[in-house]
């Protein structure tokens, strides 16, 4: 259910979910693309989302005025409500007393029927919290996921009680989504959990919900399109956070791994299908993090035969005072420039990928501690240009096997 669908005659429709509104009948009354700053909005949130309790004068007068000195905070408030019940009149809503006072405590008119779909979302988790049936219990978190569309009014997140009531309806909504899913898991609706996985990635983004999706898609026999979400979302956060795979993803991708089927083939047609040849470049391989991990695993394996000096390097971009870069406007444009470096100086043996903003791993194999220093040194003479102050700083480590005892 979204606040649309439950649009009623001479209802009053709030949203404070993903932004805020008030509508009357088809009719705006206040926010959308109105100013959403104005005391006057403000006045309603506050009384609209606390009208079971209602508001004190001196919480009112505190959450509306904050520190502003003012010569009478009383006359202040006043004026705001007189003048906030003449808009709503204006605005066509019904004659009655918008905002009452009763012994000192302000509380929004009873007397206009009104949808909020903060308190439907969370009367829908109420219900599926309280329900027995299964079935049941899965219609209402799914309705609950439903009528979270989006952020508890995220203009107020400077705010406090906006703020504290916004944590605490992401927290419902997390837990709705993962009893949710937890219900569709065992009852195998695996086209419910896709589409519950794609809404819950659209509302809550960067929050791994994809995972679901890849769950989903991969319990339905869809591997390739699991594959491209996989990829999709990886480009995705790292572009948007810089963040790499979470744990979450990565052990979709592993059950992505062992479940992919293939066509029967022989074994010259699959070899080609496995040959990078067609990788012409000079330098090292560039990888993705999940086959970096892959790799890394496999070598770590293959120690325990040999006695292959392998090490693994990380590749920092700094600024002049040898500070790691988080963010920036050149920092896109270095750790291109970075990544050049590297790829061009190490060896096609050499696997490297991007672990997060202005940094990138390398794992070097058969390679000497001094090696070490001898390929920093031709990666630096790629990097640095004219008077360039930003560097690389360096951390190596050794990819060494310990013998069980």
């Amino acid at each position: 259910m979204r606040l649309e669908e439950a649009e009623q005659k001479d209802v009053l429709q709030v949203r404070m979910l993903g932004g805020f509104s008030l509508t009357w009948n088809g009719a705006l009354i206040a926010g959308g693309s109105r100013s959403s700053d104005s005391q006057f909005t403000y006045l309603l949130q506050i009384l609209i989302h606390n009208r079971e309790k209602g508001v004190t004068r001196d919480k009112l007068e505190e959450l509306l005025f904050e520190d502003r000195e003012l010569d009478n905070v009383h006359h202040a408030l006043q004026s705001i409500v007189y003048n906030s019940k003449k808009k709503l009149e204006k605005a066509g809503l019904p004659k009655v007393n918008y905002i009452v006072q009763k012994k000192g405590v302000f509380f929004w008119t009873p007397e206009i029927p009104m949808i909020e779909d903060a308190e439907e979302f969370e009367k829908c988790y109420r219900e599926a919290e309280a329900c027995k049936d299964l079935d049941e219990r899965l219609a209402f978190y799914m309705d609950a996921v439903h009528w979270y569309s989006g952020e508890f009014l995220p203009m107020q997140t400077a705010v406090i009680w906006a703020a504290r009531e916004a944590r605490r309806y992401r927290e419902i909504f997390c837990e709705c989504v993962e009893r949710a899913t937890e219900l569709l898991r065992v009852g195998q609706d695996f086209f419910q959990m896709e589409e519950l996985g794609t809404f819950a990635s659209k509302i809550d983004p960067l929050a791994d919900w994809e995972s679901i999706t890849m769950e989903a898609l991969s319990s339905l026999g869809r591997y390739e399109d699991a594959r491209k979400l996989y990829d999709d979302t990886v480009e995705y956060y790292f572009n948007e956070q810089g963040l790499r795979p979470s744990r979450k993803l990565l052990e979709q991708f592993d059950r992505l791994g062992d479940n992919i089927k293939h066509q029967h083939e022989t074994l010259d047609i699959i070899q080609s299908e496995l040959s990078g040849m067609s990788d012409q470049f000079p330098g090292g391989y560039l990888c993705s993090y999940p086959v970096f991990t892959g790799i890394y695993r496999m070598v770590e394996r293959m120690m325990e035969r040999g006695g292959q000096s392998v090490y693994i390097m990380l590749c920092t971009v700094v600024d002049g005072k040898g500070n790691p870069m988080k963010e920036g406007p050149n920092l896109e444009e270095l750790t291109k420039r970075m990544a050049d470096a590297v790829r061009r100086s190490i060896r096609r043996g050499d696997a490297m990928c991007q672990y997060g903003k202005g940094q990138y791993l390398v794992l070097l194999v058969n390679t000497t501690r001094e090696d070490c220093g001898v390929i920093q040194k031709r990666i630096n003479k790629r990097f640095i240009q004219g008077r360039q102050r930003s560097g690389i700083k360096y951390y190596v480590n050794s990819v060494f096997w310990t013998p069980e005892v």
